[in-house]
């Protein structure tokens, strides 16, 4: 069994709904598991760091996860059209790997999620692929063929999944965008298996 790492930081849960719908999309695919992991929060206080193991959710992301993963689906909340500072500053610790060229050749696909319909949702996922285009990551977007992403009047683009979670991030996941999280991850781990040699 092959895993895809579905890493992303998420505040008021829409990230991280939209994950669940990906590792859903991954698990449909022969051979393929999702491995899900969290960044911790950035703080201007040093002295208060969060604890090495989160109280709830899943574990802190490593390195390693990076190395072992057959591809990577990465997603943030928008911050100003941008990915949030602490998956920023997780990528900005990751020159080891670029060096390395661990991760050149995986597949990889964004998602995101916002408070206003048109806050930025592009914008930030763009933003991430910037990394990953440094570390020679081959993207996989979604394609038209996916009906709902033209038919969704929330969030969905061919850049990657996405949710419109509204200014008190109270609107939930809407079931055209989580048809196009899980159909992202779907495409992200069959791409990861061919590209393993699988048929």
């Amino acid at each position: 069994m092959q895993e895809i790492l579905i890493l992303y930081y998420s505040v008021h849960g829409g990230t991280r709904e939209l994950a669940e719908a990906i590792a859903r999309g991954v698990a449909e695919v022969p051979g393929m598991l999702p491995r899900v992991r969290t960044v911790p929060r950035v703080s201007s206080r040093v002295e208060t760091p969060d604890p090495p193991i989160p109280s709830d959710g899943p574990p802190y992301v490593e390195l390693a996860d990076l190395q072992e993963c057959a591809g990577l689906a990465l997603g943030s909340p928008t911050r100003f059209g941008n990915m949030a500072a602490p998956m920023k500053y997780f990528w900005d610790q990751t020159a080891a790997l670029w060096l390395s060229g661990a991760l050149a050749g995986k597949p990889a696909a964004v998602f995101t999620s916002t408070g206003s319909l048109h806050g930025g949702q592009e914008s930030t996922l763009l933003s991430m692929m910037l990394p990953l285009l440094h570390h020679g990551m081959l993207l996989v977007g979604l394609p038209y063929t996916e009906a709902r992403l033209g038919a969704t009047r929330s969030g969905g683009s061919p850049y990657g999944a996405s949710h419109h979670a509204g200014a008190d991030a109270s609107m939930p996941t809407t079931e055209d965008e989580a048809q196009l999280a899980q159909a992202l991850g779907r495409r992200l781990a069959d791409v990861a298996r061919r590209l393993g040699g699988a048929s």
